[in-house]
Formats: structure tokens, C-alpha cells, sequence
């Protein structure tokens, strides 16, 4: 048998070298995480996970002295509704900031505006209970859908921001869409180039909702 001063040496090392494999963020304890709940114009179809332009914002903070994490919680196809059952996983994070970009896939399948704005609604207020800072993204059809749904459409993103008194972005794509150097092939989704604009130009909205270091 070791020897008790012994035993407690081989108890003081195994528990340094422990601590020494946990990850610096679980350490620490004090991460502030960002969250982009979206679909497949935030998941990045097509491009690298470090191109999509929530992993681009992320780079961004960490320029800016800003030590956030942000979450890609983008998922191809996803509407309002699905972004709206998703929520529990989203408050498990414990986000300081959500930014919502939800409503494309909504509209190319022609859904009903009104449930668009009920799932935003809900959404945006629910985050709003637990406290969490939104930013939501707004979003415009092509034309070809009709002047009058295209109108309501792209009006349901003002009407929610009036409502629950978040910062509006006015559209996702601006300066992106229809811009065929920016997207990919499919004229639908942006490339490298279309998620470094949509970074860039998020970042004036979000650089307010953001807290000093702590």
C-alpha cells in the first residue's frame, strides 16, 4: 500500500491534468452565445460551414474585441413554423441575441401571410419573455409571385418589428439577390461572396444589441 502522502500527490495530479483536458469555454463559464435561427440562407447550402455568414459575423465580434459565440441554427427548408418548434433547442443555448431569418420558404410555397406573422409574433416574443435580445431579418419575394402577396409579404417583417419593438433588418438579401456573381447556380442561395455582403451588412444591426466584455 502507497503511502498516504503518496496517494494524495497521485489525487492532486489526476485531478490537475482533469481539469487541464475541459475545454477553455466550459472553464470558463461565462461564453455569451448568439444565435442565427434560419434556413438554408443561413445553414450556408452550398458553401463551407466557416463561409456562411453567421460563422463570418462570429469571425467579425472576435475582431471587434467582442467574445460571442455564434450558433448556426439554420436548417435547409425550414419555415416560420418549424423555426418556431425549434425554439426549446434555441433557449437551451441560453442566447444573449437571436436573430431571426425565417419567412423564404413560407412565401416560395405561397403559405398565408397570416401565418407568417403568428409565427414570427410567437417567436419573437416568446424570446422577448426570457429576456433575449432579437434581431430580425426581413425578407422579399420575386415579383413573379404577385404585386398584392408580395406586397403583404414583405410587409408581415415590418408589421412584427412595430409590434414587438425589435430592430428590423429590411431585407436578408440586399445587395445579394438577383445578383448572379453573389449566388450560387441556382440564382437562390448566395456563394462566399453573397454571405461576406449578408455579414457585412448585418453587422451595423447588430453591433447595438451587443453587451461590453465582462
Amino acid at each position: 500500500m502507497r503511502p498516504l502522502r503518496t496517494r494524495r500527490t497521485v489525487c492532486v495530479l489526476a485531478l490537475v491534468l482533469a481539469l487541464a483536458t475541459i475545454p477553455v469555454h466550459e472553464a470558463i463559464g461565462a461564453e455569451r452565445v448568439i444565435v442565427a435561427l434560419g434556413d438554408s440562407l443561413t445553414a450556408g447550402l452550398g458553401v463551407a460551414p466557416d463561409e456562411a455568414w453567421p460563422a463570418l459575423l462570429e469571425a467579425q465580434l472576435h475582431r471587434a474585441g467582442s467574445e460571442y459565440r455564434v450558433v448556426n441554427a439554420g436548417v435547409s427548408g425550414d419555415t416560420s413554423a418549424g423555426g418556431l418548434a425549434r425554439l426549446d433547442w434555441v433557449l437551451r443555448n441560453d442566447p444573449e441575441i437571436v436573430i431571426v431569418a425565417l419567412g423564404a420558404n413560407d412565401g416560395l410555397r405561397g403559405q398565408p401571410v397570416s401565418a407568417l406573422r403568428a409565427n414570427l409574433l410567437a417567436i419573437v416574443e416568446r424570446l422577448k419573455k426570457r429576456n433575449v435580445k432579437v434581431l430580425l431579418a426581413g425578407m422579399r419575394l420575386p415579383p413573379n409571385y404577385g404585386a398584392a402577396y408580395t406586397g403583404d409579404f414583405a410587409a408581415v417583417f415590418v408589421d412584427v418589428a412595430r409590434r414587438t419593438g425589435v430592430p428590423l433588418v429590411p431585407f436578408l438579401l440586399d445587395g445579394v439577390a438577383a445578383n448572379a456573381s453573389l449566388n450560387l447556380a441556382d440564382g437562390i442561395h448566395p456563394n462566399p461572396a453573397g454571405h461576406r455582403v449578408i455579414a457585412e451588412r448585418l453587422w451595423p444591426y447588430l453591433r447595438p444589441l451587443l453587451t461590453a466584455a465582462r
